[in-house]
């Protein structure tokens, strides 16, 4: 028996909505860090931006004129991508730029009155039962795509030249990673929107990576992190009278420069051995050190 959404109020709805995305966005984005694709994703980000407000001025669902536009635009980056004298940072800066400039133009023309904002940074606070089963929907297809491919993902961001070496084709993990970050881009929009959703993807995998090498562990710690921003960021965004997707991607920056002092002060200690351990080794060299540098 599925959940009954209409028994759930608007705060409710919020709140099991940016569980599901934190998820979403922390297993996804240790495929994004793993991958070095940040400045893809970004671009993605703005891309789908001209797909939702299309979607807006033809009537239909806007998570699906979002997933055209991803589709499209990434045609495009992989067409860019592959001129000789261009190059992936080329084709992400021009989908960035294009997609952003074609969605403005778009609300500009029209004449209807459309709530730009909430495409640009999210309106969790008017989720819907659909936005919810959407994102469940792509949280279920990455968790099978690591059940499924994880090794490969993981072989062929590590180590493309050795994947090829293996009569393996790299185009098929890229391919199948691209499509997952698509997926949960146009999945979390109405959690952060079109400008922040970079933030909850990337930050939370970031600040795993800091504190923990294996990436089986980053995939536990990073949905972990990004449900806390998720949660404490609308908390806050009630509590403050602010915006909630900002307040979410405040709270997940916040996570990853918290992880970041954490990982500092953890390897000052190590450093410290190895000075004291050199000491024992070789007193009157570490005296000369001491000498030169009082």
């Amino acid at each position: 028996m599925g959940l009954d959404f209409t028994a759930l109020d608007f705060f409710q709805l919020a709140m099991l909505e940016v569980v599901l995305a934190g998820a979403l966005a922390g297993v996804v984005g240790v495929l994004v860090v793993l991958r070095e694709r940040a400045f893809f994703t970004m671009s993605l980000t703005h891309a789908t931006f001209p797909g939702a407000v299309a979607a807006a001025i033809l009537g239909v669902s806007i998570p699906l004129g979002a997933a055209i536009a991803a589709v499209a635009l990434i045609g495009v980056a992989v067409g860019i991508g592959r001129i000789r004298s261009q190059g992936p940072a080329v084709a992400s800066g021009v989908m960035l730029t294009a997609g952003f400039a074609l969605g403005a133009f778009l609300q500009s023309v029209t004449p209807l009155a459309i709530d730009v904002e909430s495409f640009l940074v999210g309106q969790v606070l008017a989720v819907t039962g659909s936005d919810i089963a959407l994102t469940a929907l792509v949280l279920t297809a990455a968790l099978a795509v690591w059940a499924l491919a994880g090794r490969h993902l993981i072989f062929s961001s590590v180590d493309e030249a050795g994947y090829r070496r293996a009569g393996l084709a790299p185009w098929l993990p890229e391919t199948l990673a691209l499509a997952v970050i698509a997926g949960t881009v146009v999945a979390i929009m109405p959690v952060v929107g079109a400008i922040l959703g970079v933030a909850l993807i990337v930050a939370p995998a970031a600040a795993a990576r800091l504190l923990v090498r294996d990436w089986r562990w980053m995939l536990v710690l990073a949905p972990a992190i990004g449900v806390a921003s998720g949660v404490l960021g609308l908390w806050a965004s009630r509590w403050l009278d602010v915006a909630a997707g900002g307040a979410i991607a405040l709270v997940a920056a916040a996570a990853y420069g918290l992880a970041w002092l954490v990982g500092s002060l953890r390897a000052r200690p190590a450093g410290a051995a190895r000075v004291a351990s050199a000491e024992q080794r070789d007193p009157a060299a570490h005296a000369t050190i001491e000498k030169r540098h009082p």
